[in-house]
């Protein structure tokens, strides 16, 4: 067993609820109470094989012995027959052993990591499930953390604890009962030493595990900061960040740094202590059993008998002490798994049996109030009505609500009070799966996964065929550059999709929203990213995909909205002005400020 390697990885922290996240942990262990029976039985089989080899061994250093005493006083010799036969059954013994360890370990094994595949799968389908707000007040490394770090660390401990419990535990008592076997006050002697053990290593337990605590929270700082930094790389170095990122980053890696080493430095002093007391307690032994040996009470082989069991107590003693941090480290990574799988789900409300495709795209507004605080609304008393086909566009000053409305359209949040309805139905009549799927959405920041141009596009529509796919960029007006491309629409696009451009990222985004072909749709600074040409032709592809569908707005340049149905002035969460854009400008209010006020700046 590598405790070095559980310790390191396991990254130990305290549990606070120890007892309740045990039994939880517990529930999951039972799934697989058969194969952990089978664990237990051979990780018992292997070491009785072990236990016995000593007393064996100890056989065959009496025969030796006696051989020798009887070629010294010429009455005979060692009888090598005898020796070899021993021998054979010490080799089968420990290759019994061998295997039934590594069975043990095989099966073992697999129930960690059914158990980690079984947690991965329900975080991942709890992800899924979480409300907005969850997001709001975690950062992606700290969740990122718990999917992997903690898992892991989960399941690294229980691979090795179980395992090393049963073997220990085994051990001891069968090391015990094998000694009393031999001589009883040997075996008194050979224990003494044990309260001696278990003082020291309760101390070291003790005293490494504030530190084990300063390490855990170091690491999830650290995980934070580099995917923070990561993920924005180039808004760092833009703004000449590296010496600032680097300076944090050093602060928390010392921190990690000094907790880490302290508390790997106690835990590794087990070890030359233990080994201390063990070679005591060899001298102990080599005294008082060539003392009995003298008094004929015990054989030679007998002494080195018991200096091999002596040794086997205090290394399981040793490993029993690693355990108990292995064990720590597992209820505690599970800890903060559990913690995240009871976290609030989005509330489901009781759906409607609604026929979607009875959907025309009328949507009301009614005395709508929002705040991401409920003690600060930031959305007062929003009323709209909007007809099924008009083109709605939604402007005014950054922090105004605009982007709040379309996030609560969508039901990403719910609102506090009010109502928003689609042909009459509150948004609530609908699962959330079905409002969903009345919209398409295309955002100011595009996202593209790592994969092929058709499967990004095709993301729209799972079902959509390859021609289906080519006809719906045609439209994006973004067929002719895939062509271009030296693998056409079977090029991959990175992670970051940044083997191609920003404007390029967006017709794709817009060629996968016409693939879904949705009724309502909703433009989030749409064309805020793309040059002035790009910008044409996803105009052009939008007012074809925007016939017959009711299309939301969200734009700064107010020169692509002109021939909008109607426009939302907002301003402070309320809407200010409405009606078309001839109509504002002839106004002379708020709109016709913020309209000339961008030509002005050109």
């Amino acid at each position: 067993m590598n405790n070095k390697k559980g310790l390191i990885r396991g990254t130990i922290e305290k549990p606070k609820d120890f007892k309740k996240t045990f039994k939880k942990l517990i529930s999951y262990l039972k799934k697989y109470k058969i194969s952990i029976f089978f664990v237990m039985f051979f990780a018992v089989c292997s070491t009785i094989f072990n236990i016995v080899g000593p007393k064996i061994l100890g056989n065959m250093t009496t025969e030796i012995f006696v051989g020798l005493m009887r070629k010294i006083t010429n009455t005979g010799g060692i009888d090598f027959v005898r020796i070899g036969q021993i021998c054979f059954i010490l080799v089968i013994l420990y290759i019994l052993s061998l295997l039934f360890s590594f069975i043990q370990g095989l099966i073992m094994n697999k129930v960690s990591n059914k158990i980690s595949y079984q947690l991965r799968k329900e975080m991942s389908e709890k992800l899924n499930r979480l409300p907005m707000k969850y997001f709001d007040k975690q950062t992606h490394g700290e969740i990122l953390s718990r999917m992997t770090n903690d898992i892991d660390t989960l399941s690294q401990s229980l691979n090795q604890c179980i395992t090393q419990i049963i073997s220990s535990v085994a051990t001891i008592v069968g090391v015990l009962i094998m000694m009393i076997s031999i001589n009883i006050p040997m075996t008194i002697v050979s224990i003494l030493i044990l309260p001696f053990c278990l003082i020291i290593v309760g101390q070291v337990v003790k005293r490494s595990q504030k530190f084990f605590d300063q390490q855990q929270e170091s690491i999830g700082h650290i995980n934070g900061h580099i995917e923070e930094i990561y993920g924005g790389h180039d808004v760092v170095k833009a703004f000449n960040g590296e010496e600032k990122a680097i300076t944090v980053f050093n602060e928390m890696n010392k921190n990690l740094y000094d907790s880490a080493w302290k508390s790997q430095f106690l835990s590794t002093m087990m070890h030359p202590i233990m080994g201390f007391i063990g070679n005591l307690g060899y001298v102990i032994i080599v005294v008082f059993g060539g003392y009995l040996t003298a008094q004929n009470k015990i054989q030679v082989g007998d002494i080195l008998t018991f200096a091999q069991y002596v040794k086997n107590l205090t290394n399981q003693i040793n490993q029993l002490a690693q355990v108990t941090n292995l064990v720590q480290a597992a209820v505690a990574a599970s800890e903060r798994v559990f913690d995240f799988l009871d976290e609030e789900e989005e509330k489901e409300d009781q759906a409607l049996n609604i026929n979607l495709e009875e959907i025309k795209g009328n949507i009301e507004f009614k005395d709508v109030k929002f705040g991401y605080n409920e003690n600060k609304i930031i959305i007062n008393n929003f009323n709209a009505k909007v007809k099924k086909g008009q083109k709605i566009a939604i402007v005014g000053p950054t922090g105004a609500g605009k982007s709040t409305i379309i996030k609560l359209l969508m039901r990403f949040y719910d609102i506090n009070s009010g109502s928003i309805r689609i042909d009459g139905y509150n948004i609530k009549d609908f699962s959330r799966n079905q409002l969903r799927s009345l919209f398409g959405m295309v955002l100011q920041d595009t996202w593209l996964f790592n994969g092929t141009i058709k499967e990004n596009i095709r993301y729209g529509n799972l079902d959509a065929s390859d021609n289906d796919i080519v006809e719906a960029c045609k439209t994006a007006s973004v067929d002719h550059f895939i062509k271009t491309l030296p693998d056409n629409y079977d090029m991959v696009l990175n992670e970051e999709a940044d083997n191609i451009s920003g404007g390029q990222k967006q017709l794709l985004t817009i060629a996968r929203v016409i693939l879904a072909n949705p009724k309502i749709l909703i433009l989030d600074e749409a064309t805020s990213s793309v040059d002035t040409r790009t910008e044409v032709l996803i105009q052009k592809a939008m007012d074809n995909l925007m016939v017959g569908r009711t299309s939301f707005i969200i734009a700064h340049r107010l020169s692509t909205i002109k021939n909008a149905d109607l426009i939302l002035v907002m301003n402070e969460g309320d809407i200010i002005e409405q009606g078309t854009h001839k109509d504002l400008l002839s106004k002379n209010g708020f709109y016709a400020k913020l309209y000339n006020s961008q030509f002005e700046q050109m």
